[in-house]
């Protein structure tokens, strides 16, 4: 079984001359204790090209001090990382790994680099003795994995030992843990003359030392988040100059604002290279459980596949048709867990909102067994998902298409003329299902015909934040107003699950011999809510689609 702990450290650079300054007295710190010298040894792992450092993340596996075993740590912001810990063994634990597949893809991790680590330890009390930090000075070597036993032993060309000395501060004060106190702290050593570290992390400076770090690593992963590749390759298959076609890459700066001097191909490569980015950095997320983060990589999934059904005019429709088809199939497999995170915390709302006197039965613990049911079967599925070999193959295949798009002669033009059309279209299409939703006869047919009108209202909305870069606060306003359409449309979706979902729950306890009055209670209330979105759709519809909303679009 992992765990994981919250890491908030700094680094900084030390040499033999320097002293630590007496940090009894900074911030809430009473003491100063000295903890004992520790002596570690880590063999880290990762990609022949480094796939797991070009993402800022480490696996190692460390003996020696108070937390021996394998470590995993992921970023998790500024100065901030998850390390996910588990036992010692032979081989990367499948806990750990299975972490960082959307990274690695199918290449194996092999031990990169060994670093050994002599560590003087002091801790930071408080007056009442609780620990606050801890100050580690440490005494490094590194050199390459395998090719030497023990610092000193020579290496091969090109490949050396290195050795520095740096000093880490950590907080350790659990839930109370302040950045307030390594503000202090660094001013502190800045008094001494001491310095932020340069490098991000013993294993980034270790493989610089060395000569390990290949001189263009080949990881995908980095490439898609940079985009360093794909403007440039852009460029030149569309013949353009170097200089002069990038945005300024302001944000709600209107009509003349950031991307309006590039190309269509470039404002939709970068919208699905982020979009790309997004699932792979929540699929470790998706796999621990972290609230949210399902639903977060399920928007990613169909903002994929939504910007390649409206930006035709950019890329090839018989190359991303496929990919779209193996991005429904990946929301869909993510919707089963999310629905029934929306539906689960819908019906507890609502049975919570009843008066106890209309409660009649265990309608409490009836819901908890059916949601905790429901739970295990779908979490179980979207585990068996990033496991499967369809889920690797379509990560495999988004990084093929960004390292060589399919561009229709259309991703040559400029982007905010493309980016309106496309907007448009979608709109348009939006429109019809609107009018076919509201002429239908109430019931079954209205509620699809309304389900339909809401898919396309959330394509809309996408192709409308995909262009911001093009057309700036235009599209921001319009996919604003397209969004509460998508949201009332979305909301009288919910109780049409919801309603199919109490039904079950009322049969369930009628044959239990519970009774089914709350459940067709909260039935009835969730036809009247839906009643009541219904009514509201003409009057939010008439302020989304008025014309000068897509005029502003127009370059």
């Amino acid at each position: 079984m992992a765990d994981t702990v919250r890491e908030i450290e700094r680094k900084y650079e030390a040499d033999s001359t320097t002293r630590l300054p007496d940090l009894a007295g900074i911030d809430r710190v009473a003491t100063v204790v000295e903890q004992g010298v520790e002596d570690l040894d880590a063999l880290y792992y990762d990609t022949p090209d480094q796939r797991l450092t070009a993402a800022g993340i480490t696996l190692r596996r460390r003996t020696g001090g108070r937390d021996a075993g394998w470590h995993l740590k992921l970023p998790a912001g500024p100065g901030e990382r998850e390390e996910i810990r588990a036992p010692l063994s032979d081989v990367p634990p499948p806990e750990l790994t299975s972490l960082v597949r959307a990274r690695v893809l199918d290449r194996d991790l092999v031990p990169v680099v060994r670093l050994r680590t002599r560590r003087t330890v002091r801790e930071l009390r408080d007056a009442a003795g609780a620990p606050l930090a801890e100050v580690a000075v440490d005494e490094v070597w590194a050199w390459p994995a395998g090719e030497a036993e023990k610092p000193g032993a020579a290496g091969v060309a090109g490949r050396t030992e290195a050795r520095w000395r740096e000093i880490e501060v950590e907080l350790t004060g659990g839930g109370e843990r302040d950045p307030g106190l390594l503000d202090e702290a660094e001013r502190a050593l800045a008094a001494v003359g001491v310095h932020p570290a340069s490098a991000a992390s013993k294993l980034a400076r270790a493989l610089e030392e060395t000569g390990l770090r290949p001189a263009r690593p080949e990881d995908r992963t980095a490439a898609v988040a940079s985009g360093k590749r794909g403007a440039a390759t852009r460029r030149k298959n569309f013949g353009e100059k170097e200089s002069g076609k990038k945005g300024s890459g302001r944000k709600g700066s209107g009509k003349k604002g950031a991307g309006r001097r590039g190309t269509a191909g470039d404002l939709v490569l970068e919208y699905v290279r982020e979009q790309l980015r997004v699932i792979v950095e929540l699929d470790p997320a998706v796999r621990r459980d972290v609230p949210d983060s399902v639903h977060r990589m399920r928007v990613a999934t169909r903002r994929l596949r939504s910007a390649f059904r409206s930006y035709t005019k950019v890329l090839d429709r018989g190359v991303t048709a496929p990919v779209g088809g193996e991005l429904k199939w990946l929301a869909a497999e993510l919707g089963v867990e999310r629905d029934r995170e929306v539906l689960t915390d819908r019906l507890v709302s609502a049975v919570a909102d009843v008066p106890r006197t209309l409660r009649l039965g265990p309608v409490d613990a009836r819901l908890r067994i059916w949601s905790e049911r429901h739970r295990a079967e779908s979490r179980d599925r979207v585990l068996a998902t990033l496991d499967g070999d369809r889920y690797l193959a379509l990560l495999k295949t988004l990084h093929a298409l960004l390292e060589d798009p399919p561009l229709r002669p259309g991703a040559g033009r400029p982007a905010p003329e493309i980016a309106a059309r496309a907007v448009l279209k979608d709109y348009r299409r939006l429109a019809r299902r609107v009018r076919t939703a509201l002429d239908a006869p109430a019931g079954q047919d209205r509620d699809v015909a309304l389900h339909r009108a809401r898919k396309a209202a959330k394509r809309t909305r996408y192709a409308a934040e995909a262009a911001r870069p093009a057309l700036g606060r235009p599209a921001k306003k319009f996919a604003k107003r397209v969004k509460r359409v998508q949201q009332l449309l979305g909301d009288h979706q919910d109780s049409v699950v919801a309603r199919g979902a109490l039904r079950e729950l009322a049969t369930q306890a009628q044959q239990a011999g519970e009774g089914g009055f709350t459940f067709g209670l909260l039935y009835g209330r969730e036809e009247a809510r839906a009643a009541d979105r219904e009514r509201e759709l003409p009057r939010v519809w008439k302020k989304a689609s008025r014309r000068k909303y897509r005029a502003a679009l127009r370059p």
